[in-house]
C-alpha cells in the first residue's frame, strides 16, 4: 500500500466547488497533500488545499499539465476534458473514476443508451441531434406530449431539464442536442450512493428520498432513510450495484431513480462523484460520503455506510429577487433547533436558486427531523445586497 499520509503523495482534484471543499475536510483529517484546479479565483476549495491553480477544466493542455503534478487524479464535476484524462492514464497516472466511465456519463444521450444496452431499467426515450429534429418529431406525432426534455450536455441543478406540456413550450428550448424522455408517473424520487475501490470492494449507502422544489427543479430536502418498503429499498440498492458494475466505476457513483406507482425502480441518471443526495452522511453516517470517496480512489478498505441516526438535509439556495454579496439571515435562530448543523459553501455572490450551502438535521425520530427541516427552511433566508 502506498504511503498517502504525511508524505510526498499528491492528490489532484479537478474542480474547486463545494464538493471539493467538503472532500478537503477529509484530506485534512488524513494529512494528504492536495492540488486543486478551478476556473474561479474565488473557488470554495481554495482555502483548504495545499496548492490552487486557476484554469479552464475543459482545456486539454491545462488539465494535462495539472494532472502531471499529481499521483492520483479525481474530479468533483463532470465538465472536464476527457481527452486530457485519457492521455494522463496513458502516461501511467491513476484517474478515478476513469476517463472511460466519465465519457459514458458526460453525455446524457450516451448515458441513456448505455442503460438500454446493459438491461438497466430506465424511462423510454428518443435522442435528437438538434432542436429542429425534435420539433419535426413532435410535428409528425412520433414524439408525444407531455415529455421530459433534457440537454445531453451541460445540465446541472435543474438547468438543461424541462417538462414539455404543450407545443408553445418547445419554442423556448435552446438549440442543442437533446433527449425526449417519457414522463413517468412516480411515487418517489430516490437515490443510492455506491462506493467501489480498484480491488473490487463494493458498498452501498441506504436509499434516500428526495423532495424537489416545484419551480426550480432542485432538491429541497433529502431524507435518509427513505420512507419506503424494505423490499423496494433492497431492489433500489441492487439496481444501483448493477449500474456501478456496468460502468466499472471507481470512487462514488450517485444513482438517481424513480419509484413508479407499481413499485418498479427506473434509473434516471448518475453522477460519478460525491453528490448532494449524500450530504446528510457528514453528520448521519459512520463513514461520510467524502471520506468514502477518498478510501475508494486510494484503494483503502471501504468504511461502514450505515446511518448512526436519521437525517434530513435542506439545501440553502439564493432567494428569488436578490443577487450580490450574500447575507445569511437568521442563521443564529436555526442553531437553536435540535440536531441542526449548517454548512456554508463559501460562495460570496448569491443569485436566485444558486446552491449556497446546506443544513443537516439529525434525529432518532425521522418525522421530527423532517418537521425541524421545514422550520429551518422557513427561518433561514439567503439574500443578497442587491434587489433584482
Amino acid at each position: 500500500m502506498n504511503n498517502y499520509f504525511s508524505s510526498d503523495f499528491k492528490l489532484g482534484i479537478l474542480g474547486g466547488g463545494q464538493l471539493g471543499k467538503m472532500l478537503l475536510y477529509e484530506t485534512r483529517k488524513f494529512d494528504i497533500q492536495t492540488l486543486v484546479l478551478d476556473p474561479s479565483a474565488e473557488a470554495p476549495s481554495r482555502i483548504a488545499c495545499d496548492s490552487f491553480s486557476q484554469g479552464d477544466l475543459m482545456d486539454y493542455e491545462t488539465v494535462l499539465q495539472f494532472g502531471r503534478q499529481a499521483d492520483v487524479i479525481t474530479f468533483e464535476i463532470e465538465s472536464v476534458n476527457v481527452e486530457a484524462l485519457i492521455k494522463l492514464e496513458q502516461e501511467g497516472k491513476k484517474v478515478y473514476p476513469s476517463s472511460n466511465t466519465l465519457k459514458k456519463i458526460q453525455d446524457k444521450g450516451i448515458q441513456k443508451s448505455f442503460y438500454k444496452e446493459n438491461a438497466i431499467p430506465t424511462a423510454p426515450f428518443k435522442k435528437f441531434d438538434s432542436k429542429k429534429a425534435l420539433l419535426s418529431s413532435v410535428e409528425n406525432e412520433e414524439t408525444v406530449l407531455p415529455f421530459v426534455w433534457k440537454s445531453t450536455t451541460g445540465g446541472y441543478d435543474g438547468k438543461g431539464v424541462a417538462v414539455i406540456k404543450n407545443k408553445e413550450a418547445l419554442e423556448d428550448l435552446p438549440e442543442t442536442p437533446c433527449i425526449a424522455e417519457e414522463l413517468i408517473p412516480f411515487k418517489n424520487e430516490l437515490a443510492v450512493i455506491v462506493s467501489r475501490n480498484p480491488s473490487g470492494e463494493v458498498n452501498t449507502y441506504p436509499v434516500v428520498e428526495m423532495e424537489f422544489h416545484p419551480e426550480a427543479n432542485q432538491v429541497e430536502y433529502v431524507i435518509c432513510p427513505a420512507r419506503i418498503e424494505t423490499s423496494v429499498a433492497e431492489k433500489a440498492r441492487e439496481i444501483a450495484k448493477k449500474v456501478s458494475e456496468a460502468f466499472e466505476h471507481v470512487g462514488l457513483l450517485a444513482v438517481e431513480m424513480f419509484q413508479t406507482e407499481d413499485d418498479q425502480i427506473l434509473v434516471n441518471e448518475v453522477a460519478p462523484r460525491p453528490h448532494n443526495s449524500g450530504h446528510y452522511s457528514i453528520e448521519g453516517s459512520f463513514t461520510n460520503q467524502f471520506e468514502q470517496h477518498l478510501r475508494a480512489i486510494l484503494d483503502l478498505p471501504l468504511g461502514n455506510t450505515d446511518s448512526k441516526v436519521g437525517g434530513v438535509m435542506v439545501n440553502l439556495v439564493g432567494e428569488e429577487g436578490y443577487t450580490g454579496d450574500v447575507i445569511y439571515e437568521n442563521i443564529s435562530e436555526i442553531l437553536k433547533f435540535k440536531g441542526v448543523t449548517p454548512h456554508i459553501y463559501g460562495k460570496k455572490i448569491t443569485r436566485p436558486f444558486r446552491k449556497m450551502g446546506h443544513v443537516t438535521i439529525v434525529n432518532e425520530d425521522l418525522n421530527e427531523a423532517r418537521a425541524i427541516a421545514e422550520k429551518v427552511k422557513a427561518t433561514i433566508k439567503v439574500i443578497g445586497n442587491e434587489l433584482i
